[in-house]
């Protein structure tokens, strides 16, 4: 049983590892005995967790480089450095995303939101985790063997609940941005075709969508968002990490194009 979920002998990319979930992602990756690249833009510096995690394996087990999801010459960049340090690429998790929660978004009446905040978002979630699984899926399909995770969302198959933000003091009143949840929709569908394309090559492609994750956020919006989850609380990291090994790990070998909805059973109701 150990050896179907083992990741030893594994070569594994995270984009946006320097972000909220990366480390998340990193860790479990590492902690099932892969050599993991984090891969973030060239204007972040390592810190945080992700700087930790750096500390305590060192870079024949992690090592960071910088490409942007949305340029394919610096992924391809990226991917030609590291698997000439580390070898192969075997996994990929798609984590580079935009997400705006309150404090870090302009508020606006749905009917005056700018199309370029539109545009970036999509670019990111959407074009950002193709051209990433084009860049490193080109050598997976060539060696027949791969697992590529995308990092979907709980509102990618719900609509935000204006209801959990009502509280927040904002004129206009805080909405969650309408291009998030649709990316992430955009981003399981482009899942499934993936998968179904590259199955004859023995690579994998699924996505794992995370519900509301306990962070900064204020008390109320906790209070609201944990009423309405049948298992009474947010996600914390440790949630997310067995799942994510499930997906790329061999016990997951005749599993593709499916969504794994990682919520507290938000979504059962």
């Amino acid at each position: 049983m150990n050896e179907l979920f083992s990741l030893a002998g594994q070569v594994a990319v995270v984009t946006g590892a320097l972000g909220r979930l990366g480390p998340v992602w990193v860790e479990a990756l590492l902690e099932a005995g892969a050599t993991v690249a984090g891969v973030d833009l060239a204007a972040e510096v390592p810190k945080g967790g992700f700087a930790q995690l750096q500390q305590q394996q060192g870079p024949q087990r992690l090592r960071y480089y910088q490409a942007n999801v949305v340029e394919r010459h610096s992924l391809e960049r990226a991917c030609q450095q590291l698997e000439q340090q580390l070898g192969p690429v075997t996994i990929v998790v798609n984590n580079a995303g935009i997400d705006q929660p309150p404090g870090e978004v302009t508020s606006y009446e749905l009917w005056d939101w700018p199309e370029r905040q539109f545009y970036d978002v999509f670019a990111v979630n959407v074009m950002g985790a193709f051209l990433t699984s084009q860049v490193f899926g080109r050598g997976m399909c060539q060696r027949r063997r791969g697992a590529i995770v995308n990092i979907g969302s709980l509102y990618a198959s719900v609509s935000p609940d204006a209801r959990f933000y009502a509280h927040i003091k904002n004129d206009p009143p805080f909405l969650k941005p309408p291009a998030y949840g649709a990316s992430k929709a955009a981003l399981v569908n482009l899942t499934r075709y993936l998968a179904t394309h590259w199955a004859p090559y023995g690579v994998r492609v699924n996505s794992l969508s995370p519900g509301g994750v306990l962070g900064e956020q204020d008390e109320s919006f906790k209070q609201k968002y944990q009423d309405r989850v049948p298992l009474g609380r947010m996600a914390q990291g440790q949630d997310l990490k067995g799942p994510l090994v499930f997906l790329a790990a061999p016990a997951a070998s005749y599993v593709t194009g499916i969504d794994l909805r990682v919520d507290g059973g938000f979504s059962a109701w």
